[in-house]
């Protein structure tokens, strides 16, 4: 059988951001077919691809994404560590669910896929691609960090663009202009105000002012302003996008971008429940099954330059993945 850390150390080795995702998929679509899978490519881009393997389908689908962020990191083993970027979300949650499936398959098992897609960390056009996929599994174990606890549930997201508009002019001669972004800088503090909704699971609506754009040199007054917020959901987005809209009412214009909603989880006996405040591509896979969510690795250190799993975590992981699948398949 593979090694899980070798794997995901492999997996680690290839630069694959997301738009540049190629060389993972090579890699993941050959060591599938030398292991006598089915796989299928689905081009999502040029260059970039979902892979799907089967055997005899109708049981139960592992998923998880082979992009990452920015910048890339190379996979170096400290002590019980693997670092480099991917190693939690989620090269190393590819490798642990390849390598129970390999378990599976190798025990006579036959009812598991692999979908591994491009594009989650920005605006998952691989799994949007996938739901038209003729997909049979009854369930969907999709990996993120979870800290191995499987989530009961998952906050969702708004994207919003606030625009503000000025009047250009000679900055000697400011009379003449009017400024967008001081009207920007008035109206963000306030967002955080604003009544939103909470949920006994889930917690409570928040909101990251993630972007600001204005101007275009310090001696024009600036005609335009754009600040991208993302708000990370707890139930339905309609009593937000109101909240939102009159805050925003009279003073700037919004334009309404992706959004993902709010979802609570099956679970299963024998292992810690706790939610989780990130998205994942289970909204936009609602064809491959009823969703479970779990994956090694903490969410804390995901994006950082101090990526990182721990290595008994990883081997624990193809374990847990092996025992949640065996669980739902006898259901």
């Amino acid at each position: 059988m593979t090694d899980v850390v070798a794997l995901a150390a492999e997996l680690l080795a290839l630069q694959s951001s997301t738009g540049a995702e190629g060389p993972a998929v090579d890699f993941v679509s050959r060591w599938l077919i030398a292991r006598g899978w089915n796989v299928t490519t689905q081009e999502v881009s040029k260059g970039r691809a979902n892979v799907w393997a089967s055997r005899t389908g109708g049981g139960v689908t592992f998923s998880t994404h082979l992009d990452t962020v920015p910048p890339y990191l190379p996979p170096r083993l400290d002590g019980t560590r693997l670092y480099g970027r991917g190693a939690c979300d989620a090269k190393g949650i590819a490798a642990a669910m390849m390598c129970a499936a390999e378990r599976l398959t190798g025990g006579g098992e036959q009812r598991v896929d692999l979908l591994l897609v491009v594009g989650e960390e920005k605006g998952s056009d691989g799994a949007r691609a996938a739901n038209h996929l003729p997909a049979t599994s009854r369930f969907l174990v999709n990996g993120e960090p979870t800290e191995s606890k499987l989530a009961s549930g998952a906050k969702g997201s708004q994207r919003v663009v606030v625009r503000t508009r000025g009047r250009a002019a000679h900055s000697a001669y400011a009379e003449l202009g009017v400024s967008a972004i001081e009207p920007m800088l008035e109206l963000l503090p306030t967002v955080k105000s604003l009544p939103l909704p909470t949920d006994p699971i889930l917690g409570r609506t928040t909101v990251n002012i993630g972007t600001i754009r204005g101007g275009t040199e310090a001696n024009i007054i600036p005609a335009l302003c754009e600040s991208e917020l993302m708000f990370r959901l707890v139930s339905d987005v309609a009593p937000l996008r109101d909240a939102v809209t009159r805050w925003a009412d009279g003073k700037a214009e919004l334009e309404w971008g992706s959004y993902i909603p709010a979802q609570h989880f099956h679970t299963i006996p024998g292992f810690e429940v706790a939610p989780v405040a990130y998205t994942s591509d289970i909204p936009l896979l609602s064809r491959w099954g009823t969703p479970l969510l779990f994956g090694p690795g903490s969410i804390h250190v995901a994006h950082t330059t101090d990526e990182y799993i721990d290595v008994e975590e990883l081997r624990s992981a193809v374990d847990a993945y092996e025992r949640i699948a065996r669980s739902v398949l006898a259901a």
